[in-house]
């Protein structure tokens, strides 16, 4: 039995208590043996790697209430030419211990790694890469890697004119030779087999030297890839003709079957398919450097009472800065002073400008329109609005989807399968099918191993994750990772929450009765501790109508009934007809003009002061401009839309028929929202939750897909998979239309990909695909496949 020892960094202890039962619940598990230490808070835990495993004792940590301390690192990995090594690297990482989970993005040539800092480090981790024979680097920042990126692709240009210019000459004497009489003429130079032997050497070994490294490392490792076929096909017409042309030496008249071009061509071919997928791929991250362009490079800041320009970076948190119109706020901050004009669409999406008056926040990167402002600084660097949206995005574009796993799969078990292939129809060619044709028995297996090379399968679906995910952000759609962007298609049941989501939620008080007079002060008071959007609005009503407000004695929120609190000495309770029966308050006499107010579809709260009902306030909350739109166009994309609301029975269907919904929660508390998803999901829906409160961030993490309004709560977007920027509803319409367009693009890629090695890999055992033909249809397939994924770029999103 191997046991093998690992510490665990653990959070969320807080006693001796908690040490004792995440001790306790180790112990139990079987071949693991635990000691949990609360002043370090670590668990040292001996473990044997073939009864349980890390990810098993993270989870049962996990599922008692406490967490694991991982950190995150992401990686730029080079040397990767085909989903079998991106899939091998994963692998390999996986399998490291301390590593909780890898993904590592072909496409992007970036790792992301989640590990436990207590068991590995970042160069464990770097080192393990470098063993299976490619370079990773702690990822750099954008600029950089844009620079590299083009050196990258400057040197494969050059590699490539080269090998065109030496590999033309060979291609000659094919086209020369070839049944049909071209008249071409043809030297005694051309047609020398040193000559020849020059010219494709430097070919095969110089710029073809990386397929060999390539091919060395990953038979080292146990595996194999694309470098194994091209370097096995190209090689053994190379080294064939090698010996063809040492057979004319002593002997003038020797004819010698030279298939220098053959090998010569393939590989300037497989670098011309590799130059333009690269050109391709740089395409796919155009979101992201759309986003960087938006950054303003300079601020104008106040500093001695001063106006001085500095760098954006060097911008800190409590300065002061002017923007003056037509320049773009450098970044997030609150107004100290001025009014303007906003455009945000850049971020939100939204076309009309907003108005930003004194207190109101404003996001960097979008352009002051009009009027000068002064704007203290409270988010910069990492921290603004802009920065966190290309981090979302990065993540998503480097994260995998789980129909990637399946060509993932594929890939590893293909080369090999593929190499059994091209020697069985060596064999077969050889001795039966043309006995003793070595030139033919080559030309076969040389083919096979060409047109099967798996670079367009393990393509197919990362390119297209990338560009719909930069679609998304341009659009303000964040999803989260690949597999959101894929989920996002299969839903079918929408949830919308009421207040903020369907409605502005910015209510107003359109109707006050004073039941008995002389108690509005204490009642408007009681609400200015509550942070409740109606509460909000009935205390605003006070200021605006110039009653005295006082500070509540004591204050307690009840949640989905109201609150409860001591003003001057006197009880106030302030909420729903629950909350007054609950209290004995009797209301009854009043019920027809609640009845009225609700169907009118107002929320009517009531007051009562110690012990006795003062007054009715009725408050509305308008419904977006886009609700209405949004939810036929969902409707008419055959997904069930639903609304939840805290809201009376009443309320809740006179906003809903509005809109246009006729499924609806009334009257549910905050931690039954999540207890209504899972009813639709016992169904068999796959549902998608929207919402922008706190108090929707446990049905936002119960939903299939969860999204969230970007002008809401922090709690609720980080809660979310899909973060819609903005509060425009017809953002979830068009969100599913994406998810739905990207999966049908993978599809077709995976298609193609698959059809194209299944359909040629016969064609060429029958001997009917010469090798360089094979080479140029493999070229062809990756880079069509990388075409495909960018035609997402051009889509329309509906919102009709």
């Amino acid at each position: 039995m191997s046991q093998r020892e690992t510490n665990l960094g653990i959070t969320g202890m807080t006693c001796s208590a908690c040490a004792v039962r995440i001790e306790k619940v180790l112990n139990k598990m079987d071949g693991v043996d635990a000691n949990v230490n609360l002043a370090m808070e670590k668990a040292s835990v001996t473990f044997d790697p073939e009864i349980t495993t890390i990810g098993e004792i993270e989870q049962k940590i996990e599922k008692l209430g406490y967490g694991v301390a991982k950190e995150k690192v992401e990686l730029d990995i080079s040397g990767m030419t085909c989903a079998a090594c991106s899939t091998r690297i994963e692998k390999s990482l996986n399998r490291m211990d301390g590593v909780s989970h890898a993904t590592v993005n072909l496409s992007g040539e970036t790792g992301t790694i989640e590990y436990n800092p207590s068991t590995v480090s970042v160069e464990d981790i770097l080192r393990k890469i470098e063993k299976l024979g490619y370079k990773g680097s702690i990822k750099q920042d954008r600029e950089s890697s844009i620079t590299k990126k083009e050196e990258e692709i400057s040197a494969k240009k050059r590699k490539l004119i080269l090998s065109i210019v030496l590999s033309l000459p060979l291609l000659y004497t094919m086209i020369a030779h070839m049944p049909w009489d071209f008249g071409l003429p043809l030297s005694h130079l051309l047609m020398n087999p040193w000559f020849q032997l020059v010219l494709a050497s430097v070919v095969q070994f110089y710029i073809g030297g990386p397929f060999y490294v390539g091919a060395y490392r990953a038979l080292r490792n146990k595996s194999a890839n694309m470098d194994v076929l091209v370097a096995l096909g190209t090689s053994a017409a190379f080294f064939y003709s090698v010996v063809e042309a040492f057979k004319t030496i002593g002997n003038p008249n020797s004819m010698p079957e030279l298939y220098f071009e053959t090998s010569a061509v393939l590989i300037t071919l497989i670098l011309v398919g590799k130059y333009f997928e690269t050109l391709a791929k740089g395409r796919t991250t155009e979101a992201i450097s759309k986003l960087l362009n938006l950054q303003a490079k300079e601020a104008t800041v106040i500093r001695n009472g001063e106006e001085v320009k500095i760098p954006l970076d060097q911008v800190v948190v409590g300065d002061l800065f002017l923007v003056k119109p037509g320049e773009k706020i450098p970044v997030d901050g609150k107004v100290l002073s001025g009014n303007s004009s906003i455009d945000e669409s850049m971020i939100t999406g939204e076309s009309l400008p907003v108005e930003k008056a004194v207190g109101d926040f404003v996001i960097g990167s979008t352009i002051n329109k009009n009027g000068t402002l002064r704007v203290e600084a409270q988010r910069v660097g990492k921290e603004t609005a802009l920065a966190g949206i290309i981090k979302i995005v990065e993540e998503a574009q480097g994260s995998k989807a789980p129909i990637q796993r399946m060509a993932d799969y594929i890939s590893g078990i293909f080369v090999p399968i593929v190499v059994g292939i091209a020697v069985a129809a060596f064999i077969a060619w050889y001795f039966f099918v043309d006995p003793g044709n070595l030139p033919q028995a080559l030309e076969v297996s040389i083919a096979i191993l060409v047109i099967a090379c798996p670079c367009a399968l393990g393509l197919a679906t990362p390119t297209s994750i990338m560009v719909g995910t930069g679609k998304g952000a341009e659009q303000g759609i964040l999803f989260k990772g690949g597999e959101y962007l894929e989920g996002a298609h299969r839903i079918n049941a929408i949830l919308l929450d009421k207040t903020g989501t369907v409605t502005n939620g910015k209510p107003e008080v359109t109707d006050l009765v004073e039941v008995k007079e002389g108690f509005l002060s204490e009642v408007i008071s009681a609400e200015k501790s509550s942070e409740h959007p109606l509460a909000e609005a009935i205390v605003e009503y006070g200021k605006s109508n110039g009653i005295s407000l006082t500070d509540s004695d004591s204050f307690n929120a009840i949640p989905g009934h109201g609150i409860e609190a001591l003003v001057n000495g006197k009880a106030v309770l302030v909420g729903t007809r629950k909350l007054m029966k609950e209290k004995s308050i009797a209301y009854s006499e009043h019920e027809a003009l609640l009845e009225k107010y609700e169907l009118e579809g107002k929320t009517a709260m009531l007051g009562a002061v110690d012990g006795e009902l003062v007054s009715i306030i009725a408050v509305a909350d308008t419904v977006k401009d886009s609700s209405k739109k949004a939810i036929n166009r969902l409707t008419e994309m055959g997904i069930d839309v639903y609304m939840i609301t805290g809201d009376n029975e009443r309320t809740a269907h006179a906003i809903a028929k509005q809109v246009g919904i006729s499924g609806v929660f009334a009257e549910v508390l905050p931690d039954e929202k999540a207890r209504k998803v899972n009813e639709l999901q016992e169904k068999g829906k796959i549902v998608a939750m929207v919402g922008d409160g706190i108090n929707d961030a446990p049905a936002l993490a119960t939903a299939d897909i969860g999204m969230a309004i970007g002008t809401g709560t922090d709690v609720a977007i980080e809660a979310a998979d899909v973060t819609l920027v903005g509060g425009d509803l017809n953002h979830i319409p068009k969100a599913i239309e994406l998810s739905r367009k990207t999966m049908r693009n993978i599809r077709q890629n995976l298609f193609w990909a698959l059809f194209y090695n299944s359909a040629g890999i016969p064609i060429a055992a029958f001997g009917l695909l010469e090798p360089w033909v094979a080479g140029a249809a493999m070229a062809f397939s990756s880079v069509s496949v990388v075409t495909n994924a960018l035609r997402l770029k051009r889509l329309k999103l509906n919102e009709n």
